[in-house]
């Protein structure tokens, strides 16, 4: 029985047998094997080809060997979760922050404390001089998600909170152009921290602010797929997000 949903998800990403082949390391024959045939790779082969197509490796083969191994995967991809973010140690977020050197992104609506934080920012700026991308994300302070996200909350002042965090940061505007700041409108079920394969996923709870809710701290190991799926959904939030403008601070 052929493959086709390994065929769909080459279709997907534009890319050819001979493209995965190359990629992987095998011979084109073989994946054609994969997809005409329906034979299935030895696990090493899976995980690389569900990673390089951006999909669970369940999605493309049902090998329940390979269920077992990608949910054990996935839990050995969490370091520990903590009940509360208040209960993080202060110094861990820079800590992971500070091993950065290709990717600091940070996925919030204010994340108030952070932009607070005088030696956060001179990580910032020591970050951008490097080799790393520093990406920062915040809610757009007029959107309706962040309207809502206050409301549920317990407060109406989400907007305010952005607004005081794009005032902490204005000062970075113009000294580190190379530090991207932009406004997203989406609605979040987490806050996320990335640091290139280390991750604090600040989780959102109805009806409590987001320092009371539970947080993790992963660490990516191939073909877990947990912590891709949270970092697929930083790329997706920087994708439609939009540049900071003045109004955005002022409210005017």
């Amino acid at each position: 029985m052929s493959n086709e949903r390994l065929r769909s998800a080459l279709l997907a990403q534009g890319m050819t047998v001979q493209d995965l082949a190359d990629s992987i390391e095998v011979n084109p024959k073989t994946v054609e094997r994969w997809i005409t045939q329906g034979k299935v790779p030895y696990r090493r082969h899976q995980y690389a080809t569900a990673s390089l197509l951006n999909v669970d490796v369940t999605t493309l083969w049902d090998d329940s060997r390979a269920v077992d191994t990608a949910t054990d995967l996935s839990k050995a991809e969490i370091v520990t979760i903590y009940p509360h973010r208040h209960m993080v140690p202060n110094s861990l977020w820079r800590e992971i922050y500070e091993r950065a050197e290709a990717r600091l992104d940070v996925l919030v609506y204010s994340g108030l404390w952070l932009s607070e934080d005088p030696l956060f920012h001179d990580l910032l700026k020591r970050k951008v001089k490097g080799t790393t991308q520093v990406r920062i994300l915040l809610g757009d302070p007029a959107c309706a998600a962040v309207h809502q996200r206050g409301i549920d909350e317990g407060h109406r002042i989400m907007d305010g909170k952005i607004r005081n965090a794009l005032m902490n940061y204005r000062p970075l505007f113009t000294s580190h152009p190379d530090i991207d700041f932009r406004l997203h409108d989406g609605t979040l079920y987490n806050s996320l921290f990335r640091s290139d394969d280390e991750m604090l996923v600040n989780t959102h709870v109805y009806g409590i602010g987001a320092y009371m809710a539970p947080v993790l701290h992963l660490r990516r190991l191939p073909g877990g797929g947990l912590f891709d799926t949270y970092a697929n959904s930083i790329e997706q939030a920087w994708g439609s997000a939009r540049p900071v403008e003045d109004h955005d601070i002022t409210g005017a």
